[in-house]
């Protein structure tokens, strides 16, 4: 059986990393049993948030690298489906494997669906409610035209129940953590992030800023910066190409980026673990960090007034301020919980790669 999994961003290869391990071990042991073939859309093209990941991550070389790169989202996605759909004629796969909500999603997802390929979305489900947030647009598209939809929590499957999506829906925990459990240690081994950083555990916290919403609003980025310095304390600020481009050519927001937030470039997968687990709080707009701050057992403060990891909120662990200065330093001050809260297996556990490739060779057994 022939899979084209498709990737494009930081997130995705996360996921994918644990997902392709199994296919590959699969592979050793019945031959052939299922193909893949991985397509990079070249949406993340920063040497930290594209190759670094494949080479930690052990993540096959991708056989199609179509170079895309940044774009206004329709013209991004358009090209991308232009190029994705010739390697689809090419290849002929039984199945397409798409994750998350970028772009590159919905490319890969649109481009199957018209050649009446069957399309597997991990990470199907999720909704924040939100529609101007152009990643709520692509998964509700993704979901809408699937085939197998692989749900990381009960609140994903009720979602789609909600909205009459009921065949070939599946509870199979977050792929993220799968990820998490095998890497922790080799992150643990092989990062030497604090020590180049000079930082002590526990004595800093941790702060990615990325979603359009925050960046490209000149007015938001301002606030949540002016939010962070306002707390002096030590503030980790691995930073965005998109971020980082704003924060230098507009003066208004250089200018409120305080002494004590220390900017760095993006940071490897492993260094970002090692991030995390030490922080004494995260900060950020991703929904991938929101997770990796429970795995950490780290609180999280999300800079945004919604979020799709809705369970992590009602657990009490993480808590949504928006971008106003005044309730980002109240959190930083003030934000607490206890470790227990962490306890919950509200994710699965970490057995989401093997659940995944049962139920695509039952369902594509012939």
């Amino acid at each position: 059986m022939k899979i084209i999994t498709i990737l494009g961003a930081r997130p995705q290869f996360i996921k994918a990393a644990s997902l392709s391990r199994y296919i590959k071990n699969l592979n050793n042991s019945i031959p052939q049993e299922l193909k893949e073939i991985i397509i990079h859309t070249g949406q993340h093209y920063d040497y930290n948030m594209n190759d670094t990941f494949f080479q930690e991550l052990e993540i096959p070389e991708p056989e199609y690298h179509l170079g895309i790169g940044s774009d206004s989202p329709a013209r991004q996605t358009g090209r991308m489906m232009m190029e994705i759909e010739k390697v689809l004629y090419l290849e002929k796969p039984d199945l397409v494997i798409v994750y998350g909500d970028t772009n590159s999603t919905l490319a890969g997802s649109l481009s199957a669906v018209k050649l009446n390929i069957p399309i597997a979305h991990v990470e199907a489900g999720l909704r924040s409610y939100d529609r101007t947030m152009s990643e709520e647009v692509n998964r509700v598209l993704t979901d809408t035209i699937s085939t197998l939809l692989f749900c990381p929590t009960k609140n994903a499957l009720h979602n789609l129940k909600k909205e009459g999506i009921i065949n070939d829906v599946y509870l199979v925990g977050d792929i993220m953590l799968e990820t998490y459990q095998y890497y922790q240690d080799k992150a643990r081994k092989n990062s030497k992030i604090l020590e180049d950083l000079q930082l002590y555990p526990k004595k800093f916290m941790l702060c990615t800023i990325h979603r359009a919403s925050n960046t490209d609003n000149i007015e938001n980025l301002k606030n949540i910066l002016t939010g962070l310095t306002m707390s002096q304390q030590l503030i980790i600020l691995p930073v965005h190409p998109r971020t980082k481009k704003v924060i230098e050519q507009n003066y208004q927001v250089k200018e409120a980026l305080g002494e004590n937030i220390k900017v760095i470039e993006p940071v490897s997968y492993f260094d970002m673990l090692i991030l995390e687990k030490n922080a004494k709080k995260i900060i950020t707009d991703s929904g991938g960090v929101q997770k990796e701050a429970y795995f950490c057992k780290v609180p999280c403060i999300t800079l945004r007034e919604n979020t799709e990891w809705l369970e992590t909120v009602e657990q009490g662990v993480n808590t949504l301020v928006g971008v106003a200065p005044k309730k980002i330093l109240e959190a930083i001050n003030n934000f607490r919980t206890e470790e227990v809260k962490f306890n919950e297996p509200l994710f699965g556990e970490g057995k989401t790669s093997s659940k995944i490739v049962e139920i695509i060779l039952k369902k594509f057994a012939n």
